[in-house]
Order: C-alpha cells, then structure tokens, then sequence
C-alpha cells in the first residue's frame, strides 16, 4: 500500500477515532521498564543547543534549566528504551551528556520518576567545522556568526553545535558502530550537485565540489543488543531545505542526505558508501532496523523535495504503517487556521510548530523495518488541559515514540 493510499485511509479514519485518542495516549505513554518484550523507540529534537561553545554546559549547571527540566518530564513520561536526542551540543568530554542524564533525567522532574540508560553514543559532527571554503560565495572564508556557519561543512557558529545523543536502555555495540561523517558528497550516484540559475554554472564548482561532506551533522549506524537481537539504530539529522537561494543547495543536499540511507538499506558492496573507518558497503540483508531523526523533510507540506522522504518512506525494507500521531497538532492546527491554510496532510501526524506562514510539520521519524511488529505509536503533543502540555514549548518539535515487538532472532 503506497503512501497516499494509506494517507487517504487515515484522513477517512481521523474522525472515528478522536474520541478514544486521548484515553489511548494516557494509557500507552507510560511503559514498563521490565517489559522487555517490546522495544519503545523514539526521536526527539530537544533544542539543547547555544551559539557559544560549552554555552548550554553552564546553563544547565545546577539542574534548574527550565527548558532542560521539561524536555526531562517528557522522556519520563514516554519513557523510551531506545532514544535519539537532535540539536544537542557535542563535547569532546560528555560534559552535557553526564550533565543532562544526571541532573535532569537522574532526577523526577514535575511529579515523573527519574529513568536511566546505561548506555549512551556520541560523537562528532560537521556542524560548525570550517571548511576553508567560500561556500556560501560571499566573497570571504568563513567570519563570525553566520557567516561562520555558513562556510562550514555543516551549519553551525561552532565545533559540536546541533550534535546527536543516542541513549539506550540496551547494551550497544561500539565496536561495530558505522558513521558517515565525512564521505563525500560528490561520490553519491546521481548526487544533486547545486547550480547557480542566474548563470547555469556550478554553485560549487570544481575546486570545491569534490571536498564537500554529504552529512550536515553525521549519519550513524548504531548496533543495539535488545533482549530479542540486534536492532541497527540509523540516525541522523538532514539539514532544514531553506536558509538559501534559489540555487537551492540546502534542499538539494537535504534529499541527498536522505538517499543515503536509502542507498544504505539498499546493501550489496556499494564502493562509493564507505564509513569513516574506510568500510564500505550498505547494510547487510536480513538486518532488522530502525530509521530515526529530525529528517527535515514534510512528505506533502512545507519546502524540500518530498519524493525524497517518500523514497525512503517506501523503501522495500521499511515497514509500511500509518504514521505516529496526536490530538494536540491537530488541535494547534485548527486553532491556528492561517498558519497551515496551504497544507493538504492529517496534521495529526505533525510533529514541529514554526508559527508564522510555515505553520506545522511533518518532520520528524521513527521507521522501522520489516520484521517488527507494531504494536503501539504517538507524538507527545498533549492537549491544552493535558498533562505536558506546558512542556512542550521547552522545543519546536515534539518526541515520536514506536512500541515494537522483536521475535528472536533466528
């Protein structure tokens, strides 16, 4: 069943299941932690980032961050065994990892327990990294601020802005962890290489081409030992298709980062696909997986190229399934009629609020592949009168959670 067929269903649907929505969210975002039957994963972008180096590392000294605190209360009241955190600083050192996971999530934020996971990945990312390049053709190589970022392999006013954070309840594998952080753009099999359509020339031209990252942030592959087998954790954060012009590079490299993964489910040898240890090839056939991030990519509304994101959504290893959602975007979608006036998908399945023209978006991924089972889903977007619902504003984007059943593996 091909994506707009399955969209269509849940349009036709939406209405008969309102009503038991709310009680179905109540029940389904507290889990068990014994259960080890199902495996919960989720995705949340929490916005824990700073212009300067180290910035959020002193905001969030003495556990009393206010954003810090309820971007916590969610993750305890979802309570993932599998979690991938977009937008938080990298340090070389942990520093805000240990800081976070000790002082906010160690600690029951607004009447929710404390959770912990034993295991956690990071590392390092493009964002912030100068290039030593004028890629944003302004005459200059690199500068403060914007000019900074926009002259970095990936957007960023410093090293680490934007990193990625894994947590697991799970043991995971690091000695057979895959990241993508340098492979080359110009290598990908009909990479969209960004023209200039004033002149008809190279945005980037030969000089440069050949030495730009695909990755924005970095592309991981994260094995996770679940009580049921493993469970390859494919992580990621595309940058935003905007915030350029009408060469748009930011949108061409945005699909281009999702094709990767999709170039990576593919498998086989792949000489062009080769990891940052020099390894090449896609994953292996039979792998069981789970796609997660901020991809950056609505499938219907919104700037980028959506047959991008459908690639991937109808990828034949990916399970099909409706989408996670939630009462609230709907809600914030009706209440806000001018905002999201031009858009044509359930904005139940929304995940983002922008505000302004760009209303809210279908952003935001949890896929798994075949070889689950799904047994239950949401997007933490409560209700007004709901319980969370003054958390959510601590981000522009709100947690995506998928409960999974794993058989062993044979």
């Amino acid at each position: 069943m091909n994506f707009f067929w399955r969209h269509a269903m849940v349009l036709l649907l939406s209405v008969s299941t309102v009503s038991c929505a709310s009680e179905n969210a109540r029940m389904t975002e507290q889990k068990s932690e014994s259960d080890t039957s199902v495996v919960r994963v989720a995705t949340y972008n929490v916005s824990l980032f700073s212009d300067e180096a180290g910035g959020v590392i002193r905001r969030l000294s003495g556990g009393e961050d206010s954003n810090a605190k309820h971007v916590a209360a969610v993750i305890q009241r979802v309570r993932p065994d599998v979690l991938l955190l977009n937008e938080f600083d990298y340090d070389e050192q942990g520093a805000l990892a240990d800081l976070f996971t000790r002082e906010y999530l160690g600690r029951g934020q607004f009447g929710e327990s404390a959770i912990r996971y034993p295991y956690r990945y990071f590392s390092t990312v493009n964002t912030g990294v100068l290039s030593g390049m004028d890629l944003n053709r302004d005459g200059d190589v690199g500068g403060a601020g914007r000019k900074h970022g926009e002259d970095s392999f990936g957007f960023g006013s410093h090293p680490g802005q934007y990193g990625m954070l894994v947590l697991s309840r799970y043991p995971i594998d690091t000695k057979a962890i895959r990241t993508f952080q340098f492979l080359p753009w110009s290598t990908m099999p009909n990479a969209r290489r960004p023209k200039d359509p004033a002149t008809g020339q190279w945005w980037y031209d030969d000089s440069v081409w050949p030495k730009l990252r695909l990755s924005s942030k970095s592309h991981w592959d994260v094995p996770i030992q679940t009580p049921a087998g493993v469970m390859h954790f494919l992580v990621s954060h595309p940058t935003p298709p905007v915030f350029d012009g009408p060469e748009d590079r930011n949108g061409l490299r945005n699909a281009d980062e999702l094709a990767l993964w999709r170039h990576y489910l593919d498998g086989g040898e792949l000489p062009w696909l080769c990891d940052d240890k020099g390894i090449c090839g896609g994953l292996a056939s039979g792998a069981r997986f789970v796609i997660a991030g901020d991809l950056n990519n609505d499938p219907i509304d919104g700037d980028g190229e959506h047959q991008a994101i459908l690639d991937l959504i109808e990828h034949p290893r990916v399970m099909q399934h409706v989408f996670p959602r939630s009462e609230g975007a709907a809600a914030h979608a009706a209440a806000n009629p001018q905002s999201n006036a031009t858009h044509r998908s359930n904005p139940a399945f929304d995940t983002g609020l922008f505000g302004g023209n760009t209303g809210n978006l279908h952003l935001d991924y949890v896929l798994p592949s075949k070889g689950f089972q799904l047994k239950d889903s949401g997007v933490f977007w409560p209700l007004p009168n709901q319980t969370g619902a003054d958390w959510i504003t601590a981000s522009d984007h709100h947690l995506v959670w998928l409960d999974l059943a794993m058989e062993p593996s044979p």
